[in-house]
């Protein structure tokens, strides 16, 4: 009997009757239904998410609109809350529904909700206290119920992170738009400090020229007043010499003076003596006027140069008072002239401090003059629109750009690699429900164990490469996956399904029913340890090493590369690895079925618990 020939007598028995018939089909059939309708359960689910309900509470009492330190309060408020609330509704990421707390509570209790995003009122007061003397944190409220829905609760979390993370940047957008128009307005003032401090240091560097020509001038001041004051005492003294010289003659003109006032008024009595006296004589008054009339221009010449004398004594006494008086004021001159030469030199010593304060002060002026510039420079001009633009990249600096080298289009084709290869293996463990292993008639007639291994095990492999087409034609054509290398994905498929036969074989061979009960035991161990849902390297350790072992997750790599579009070259390599378990696999059901040739035991004469 030829492989052939025993393969075609399994698929007689199988479909002797109707209900063996129907019985094949429906087998056939549970890979396709398994995972397409897993597939189509899942294929999209985030799609669904704004039919998600979700209750949101807003008690936001609002805030004083925070201002800049340029600005003054204008008495507007802001309420960021509602405006949160605004993007929620607006943005429809899940069915937000607006309640009071009292209504959100009870219906999250009931279900009606998935979970409950609060607002509470200090919302606004919290974002904008980073500006007064008690800043803190806001909050946002996430209450959920574990009862209704675990995964909703981690939405929930997701979402609430999401609000977190668009309230926390249109925040700092405002913030940094105000920071940055409070550094606008400081740019403006330091242009005008730098040209007031430009006008500073030229009126400095004025005012150092003219300092250095007073010190010069107050120098030459000095200088003068101290000759002035030598000058005025040599004067001071020769001033005292003229007045004592002036006062001695003085004395002796007064002396004289008074001599000769004197002999002036002497003059009557001296005519009366004479008068006498010739007439003593004997002259007659005839006579006596005739000597006395030649005597009296000599008294008249007297009494004129008396008022003469009398005159120059008085011009004498004048001169001496002035002389006095010149020597007392060349005196206090000379004085004067020391206080001023002293005041002149303290004068000077100040100038000099003035000038060498001036010139220091010109230099700080420049020096002021050049670091507000620069200053100025630091700060780069802005608009209204740049400003904006920094504050938003400020609130968001960084974009993430996402690139994949191999890329599913949505959730269900992300899992479909997982769930094909597992319903291929569902569907193998299901053929050998009603598929025979091995054909006891053709154990005991014939006596070439490859050909019968070959027939055992070509029937259910050619029956799950008719699954796998049957699956991947739901995958593309009802499901609408797309597939980078659709007849690659295909021969993976099926490649993988004839691999499970022959495990699934070797099983049966060597173990009979107990071999089947550890096919199943093997499908839960590779769906835990495949890295079908969550990467292999969260598995703990044991169950990490068996996913290098086992075969699954080499179908799992293998679909994904060719589904995608990621490295052949490794897909090529999982499937080696593939080829090694078939082979294996067919090697040791051919060493059992070699066994079964040459003796029986007593396992093989009782009936199977299965099939």
């Amino acid at each position: 009997m030829k492989v052939p020939s025993m393969i075609a007598a399994e698929l007689r028995r199988l479909t002797a009757s109707r209900m063996g018939i129907l019985a094949l089909v429906a087998l056939v059939c549970v890979p396709i239904l398994y995972g397409g309708l897993y597939l189509w359960a899942n294929q999209d689910p985030y799609a669904k998410f704004p039919e998600v309900p979700v209750a949101l509470v807003v008690d936001d009492e609002g805030a004083p609109a925070p201002t800049t330190g340029t600005e003054s309060a204008t008495g507007e408020t802001v309420n960021y809350g509602e405006e949160v609330a605004e993007n929620l509704l607006d943005g429809n990421a899940f069915d937000w529904q607006r309640m009071t707390a009292d209504e959100a509570a009870d219906a999250l209790r009931h279900g009606t909700v998935d979970f409950t995003v609060t607002i509470p009122s200090d919302f606004s007061a919290a974002l904008t206290s980073a500006a007064g003397t008690d800043p803190h944190q806001a909050r946002i409220e996430l209450e959920t119920n574990d009862a209704n829905n675990y995964l909703a609760s981690s939405m929930g979390t997701q979402a609430v992170e999401k609000i977190r993370s668009s309230v926390a940047e249109m925040v700092g957008s405002e913030a940094a738009e105000r920071l940055l128009t409070g550094l606008s307005d400081i740019r403006d003032s330091l242009v005008s400090a730098t040209d007031g401090a430009s006008q500073l240091a030229d009126g400095a560097g004025t005012a150092a020229s003219g300092s250095s020509a007073l010190a010069d001038g107050t120098a030459q001041l000095a200088d003068g007043t101290a000759q002035l004051a030598s000058g005025a005492q040599t004067l001071a003294n020769g001033a005292q010499q003229v007045s004592a010289g002036n006062r001695q003659l003085a004395d002796v003109a007064d002396r004289a003076g008074a001599a000769v006032q004197e002999a002036t008024a002497a003059l009557p009595q001296v005519r009366s003596d004479i008068a006498t006296a010739l007439a003593d004589q004997g002259l007659t008054p005839e006579e006596i006027d005739r000597v006395l009339a030649r005597l009296d221009p000599l008294g008249t010449r007297l009494e004129e140069g008396n008022a003469q004398v009398q005159a120059a004594v008085g011009k004498v006494d004048q001169l001496a008072a002035g002389a006095a008086a010149l020597a007392s004021g060349a005196t206090d001159l000379a004085s004067g002239a020391g206080t001023v030469a002293t005041g002149a030199a303290s004068a000077n010593a100040g100038a000099a401090q003035l000038r060498d304060g001036l010139a220091t002060l010109s230099s700080g002026t420049v020096e002021l003059r050049d670091g507000l510039a620069d200053g100025v420079q630091q700060i780069p001009e802005s608009t209204p629109e740049l400003r904006s633009q920094q504050a938003d990249t400020i609130a968001d600096p960084v974009k993430v750009s996402s690139d994949k080298v191999a890329s599913a289009e949505d959730y269900g084709a992300g899992l479909a690699p997982f769930f094909a290869a597992l319903s291929a293996w569902i569907g193998i463990y299901a053929l050998f429900l009603i598929v025979k292993p091995i054909s006891r008639r053709a154990v005991t007639a014939l006596h070439s164990p490859v050909r019968i291994t070959l027939a055992g095990w070509l029937t259910p492999a050619m029956l799950g490469a008719v699954q796998m087409l049957g699956l991947m034609g739901i995958l593309a054509l009802t499901l609408g996956f797309t597939f980078d290398h659709p007849l690659g994905t295909l021969g993976v498929l099926m490649f993988a399904s004839a691999t499970f036969a022959a495990i699934i074989l070797a099983l049966n061979v060597w173990l009979g029913s107990v071999g089947q009960f550890l096919g199943l035991v093997l499908m839960v161990l590779q769906l835990v340890t495949a890295g079908g849902t969550f990467p292999w390297q969260t598995l703990p350790t044991p169950l990490a090493a068996l996913h290098h072992v086992l075969p699954l997750g080499y179908v799992v790599d293998a679909m994904r590369q060719l589904m995608y579009g990621g490295d052949y070259a490794r897909a090529g390599w999982d499937l080696a690895v593939l080829a090694l378990w078939l082979v294996g696999a067919l090697v040791l059901a051919a060493i059992g079925v070699t066994r079964m040739t040459h003796r029986r035991t007593l396992r093989d004469l009782q009936p199977s618990l299965i099939g």
